[in-house]
C-alpha cells in the first residue's frame, strides 16, 4: 500500500498501478480524491496520504507518504475511525492556528491487513481469539462448526474468515501461521508453474551465441551446506589479478510483468525455515534452470574486477553475458577444512579450483582489513534448528561467520560496489547512521553495568570500537554487538543514494541474489539498460522505481518477521515439552519484565523472567513456569543469578 500512495502522492501513470490497486484507484478517482492529468494520475494538492501515528492521549500524526513536509497533526474528532499504523488520505485544514492539521477522510487500508485467530474455550462457550495478542475477535464468519484448537486466517477489512489453517496442537501448522499473518504463500499461481517449467533443464550454448563464452574457467560456488539455489560462483585468474562474480541470469527468463514477475514483484524474497523454503522463485528456475549447478552450462551476468594488487583498488571493471559452467560445488565447511588444512589435503578433482581459492583468500583478507577501517565487524551469529519429521524442534547450533564466509562476502561486496557506479539514480542499498540520542543512551545503558568507553572519542567508529573492546574482555561482546546494531537504523533501498553506513560505503547495491531478491532482479534490468544505451527500457524501470524501492524495503522486513515467528513457535513448544529443564541465559533486556536468551544447550530462545531487577547481561538459571503457545511466548522463573561481574560460577 506505502508504495501505492507513493505513486499517486507524486504523480503516476495510470498503466503503472498494479492490478490489485486498480480498484481503489477508481474509487479515488470517483471521490475527485485523485484526478487524471493526461495519462497520469495524481492526488489532488487538498489531500495527503500518510500513516497514522496515534499518541496516547488520542491525538495523532499523519507520516506523510511521497510528499516532504511535516507531520499532519489529526485531533481526536478528526480521525473518522482511524486506528494507529492505518494507511489514510486526509483533507488539509487550512486557516488553523498552530501546527499543520488534517482530517481523516479514508481509510485506505488497516495497519493489519490480515490476521490469524483460534478457538479457544470459555466460561461462554467456544471463542476466537486473536493468536498474537489472545485478545477476543470480532468475526463475521460463523465458528458453529469449528472444533477448539482451530486456526484460521482473517481477512481484517471483512473480518471474514479466509482459510481453515490446522490445530495448534499440531507442529506442521506453525509454519502456515507464520506465514499466513503477513498473507505469504507457498504455492505459485499456475500460470507462473508454467511459464518456469517452459524454459526446460538445460542451457543450448547454440542459441546464445552473443554471450561471452566463460566455460574453460573453473569457476565454482560455496553456500550452505543444505543450499538448493546457486546464484553466485567465482573465478579467480592469479595471473591477471582478475576476479570473476558470476551471477545466476534470472533476468534472462523473467520478463517485466510475465507470470513470475508479478508473483516474484509481490513476494520480493525467498523465506527461509529450518526444514524449507519459499522461494521468490517457481522452483524450476530457482532450483534448477536458473541455478549454478556444477557440470552444467549456465547463463550468467558476469561482474569483471581487475584489482591493482598493491592497493586493492578495482581498475576497471565491466559486467557483460556469459555463459559459464561451474566446476565444483562447495559448501562453507569443506572451503574452510581445505583453508585450514592446506591445498596438500585436497582430492585431485578439486586442487583446480582450489589452486585460486587460497591465493584468492589472501586478497579478500587485505580488501577486509582495509574495508574495517571505516565500516564495522560485528560478530555475526545465527540460530540453525534441526527438527523432526513432526517438525518438532530437537536441537540448535550456532554458525558464525568462517574464514569461508568472509572470502564470499568481500567477492561480492566487490561486485555489489562496482555495479553502484552505473547510475546516480535507480536502486541502491543504503543504510543511515545511527542519531546522536541513540548512541548517548547506548553509551548511558553500557555505562551502568560497568562497561565505560571515553565519550570523547572522536566519532561513531571509534566509539564502536572502544565498546567493541571492553565487551570482548568481559565475554559479552556477541551481546554488545547486537545492542550496537539496535542502535543504528535498519539498512533498506532507495532511489537515491545516501550511502551505506554501516559497511562505511559512499555507494552501494544490491547485484549478487537475483534468485532469491527481487531488488537484484531489477538492478540486473537497469544495468542492461545503461549499459546497451536502452534509454526506453531505463526510463520505463526508473519511472517506478521509487514505490518499487519501498515496496521491497517493507517486503524483506516482512520475511525477516515471517522466520523469527516460526523460530519462535519452535522455541514455544519445546519448552512447553521441556518443563523440567533447567535453562542457562543471558538477559538482553532489564526492562520491567526482562527478557533474557538462552546459550546453552537450547541456543536462542527468548525467556521472559519473573524478577524485576536483573541487570543487562545478568547469567540466569530458569525453569520454565508458563508457555503461551498461541502467542508463542515462554515465561520462566528464575533460579539463580549471577552478576557481569561477579566470580562466582553457577
Amino acid at each position: 500500500m506505502k508504495s501505492f500512495l507513493t505513486r499517486i502522492a507524486k504523480g503516476a501513470y495510470k498503466t503503472d498501478i498494479e492490478k490489485e490497486y486498480k480498484p481503489l484507484l477508481e474509487e479515488l478517482l470517483r471521490e475527485r480524491i485523485v484526478k487524471e492529468i493526461g495519462e497520469k494520475v495524481q492526488l489532488d494538492s487538498k489531500y495527503r496520504a500518510g500513516i497514522v501515528d496515534l499518541l496516547p492521549s488520542g491525538t495523532a500524526f499523519l507520516e506523510l507518504i511521497g510528499a516532504k513536509g511535516r507531520d499532519l497533526l489529526i485531533e481526536f474528532q478528526n480521525l473518522n475511525g482511524a486506528k494507529n499504523g492505518d494507511y489514510v488520505i486526509v483533507k488539509r485544514i487550512f486557516g488553523k492556528p498552530g501546527r499543520p492539521s488534517a482530517r481523516v477522510v479514508k481509510v485506505v487500508q488497516p495497519a493489519f491487513v490480515y490476521a490469524v485467530g483460534y478457538i479457544k474455550s470459555t466460561e461462554s462457550g467456544l471463542q476466537p481469539f486473536h493468536i498474537k495478542t489472545d485478545l477476543p475477535m470480532e468475526l463475521k464468519s460463523s465458528i458453529e462448526k469449528l472444533s477448539e484448537h482451530t486456526v484460521f486466517q482473517v481477512d481484517n477489512r471483512t473480518s471474514e474468515i479466509t482459510q481453515i489453517l490446522g490445530n495448534l496442537n499440531d507442529p506442521k501448522v506453525d509454519e502456515k501461521i507464520s506465514l499466513a499473518i503477513f498473507n505469504k504463500q507457498e504455492q505459485f499461481s499456475k500460470e507462473a508453474e508454467t511459464e518456469a517449467l517452459s524454459w526446460g533443464d538445460s542451457v543450448d550454448a547454440s542459441l546464445y551465441p552473443d554471450r561471452t563464452d566463460l566455460r574453460h574457467l573453473p569457476f565454482c560456488t560455496i553456500d550452505p551446506v543444505d543450499a538448493k539455489d546457486f546464484d553466485d560462483a567465482i573465478y579467480w585468474d592469479e595471473k591477471n589479478h582478475t576476479l570473476y562474480v558470476a551471477i545466476a541470469d534470472v533476468s534472462s527468463y523473467v520478463t517485466p510483468d510475465c507470470a513470475i514477475d508479478k508473483e516474484a514483484r509481490s513476494r520480493g524474497f525467498s523465506i527461509y525455515f529450518p526444514h524449507k523454503s519459499i522461494p521468490m522463485l517457481p522452483r524450476a528456475l530457482s532450483e534448477n534452470i536458473c541455478s549454478l549447478k556444477p557440470n552444467v552450462d549456465r547463463l550468467a551476468y558476469v561482474c569483471k574486477l581487475e584489482l591493482d594488487i598493491e592497493t586493492l583498488n578495482v581498475k576497471k571493471h565491466s559486467f557483460f553475458e556469459a555463459i559459464i559452467r561451474s566446476r565444483r560445488r562447495y559448501n562453507y565447511d569443506e572451503i574452510d577444512a581445505y583453508l585450514e588444512n592446506g591445498i596438500e589435503s585436497a582430492k585431485e578433482d578439486d586442487k583446480e579450483t582450489l589452486s585460486f581459492i587460497f591465493p584468492l583468500k589472501e586478497i579478500t583478507d587485505r580488501l577486509r582489513a582495509e574495508r574495517l577501517k571505516r565500516g564495522y565487524d560485528f560478530r555475526s551469529t545465527e540460530v540453525r534448528m534441526t527438527l523432526d519429521d513432526d517438525q518438532n524442534l530437537i536441537s540448535t547450533r550456532m554458525e558464525s561467520s568462517t574464514p569461508s564466509h568472509g572470502l564470499i562476502e568481500d567477492c561480492m561486496l566487490l561486485a555489489n560496489k562496482a555495479a553502484a557506479e552505473h547510475f546516480d539514480y535507480g536502486i541502491f542499498r543504503v543504510h543511515e547512521p545511527p542519531s546522536p540520542e541513540r548512541i548517548e543512551k547506548l553509551v548511558d545503558e553500557l555505562g551502568k553495568i560497568g562497561i565505560f568507553v571515553d565519550e570523547s572519542e572522536s566519532d561513531f567508529h571509534s566509539l564502536v570500537l572502544a565498546l567493541q573492546k571492553e565487551a570482548r574482555e568481559k565475554g559479552v561482546e556477541p551481546y554488545v554487538d547486537q545492542l550496537i546494531i539496535q542502535t543504528q537504523k535498519q539498512a533498506g533501498y532507495s532511489a537515491e543514494n545516501i550511502g551505506h553506513f554501516g559497511l562505511g560505503f559512499e555507494r552501494y547495491t544490491h547485484f549478487t541474489s537475483p534468485i532469491r531478491r527481487y531488488s537484484d532482479l531489477t538492478l540486473h534490468r537497469l544495468l542492461k539498460a545503461i549499459l546497451a544505451n536502452d534509454e526506453k527500457k531505463r526510463e520505463y524501470i526508473l519511472r517506478n522505481i521509487e514505490p518499487l524501492c519501498i515496496k521491497i524495503s517493507e517486503l524483506e522486513r516482512e520475511a525477516t518477521r515471517v522466520e523469527w515467528d516460526f523460530m519462535a513457535r519452535k522455541y514455544a513448544r519445546w519448552a512447553d515439552a521441556n518443563r523440567d529443564t533447567t535453562l542457562h541465559a543471558v538477559v538482553i533486556e532489564a526492562s520491567q519484565i526482562p527478557a533474557a536468551t538462552t546459550d546453552k544447550d537450547i541456543l536462542g530462545m527468548r525467556i521472559f523472567c519473573d524478577k524485576s531487577d536483573l541487570l543487562l547481561f545478568d547469567r540466569i538459571e530458569a525453569n520454565v513456569n508458563t508457555v503461551h503457545l498461541a502467542q508463542a511466548k515462554i515465561f520462566v522463573h528464575v533460579e539463580s543469578t549471577k552478576h557481569l561481574f561477579d566470580n562466582d560460577e553457577f
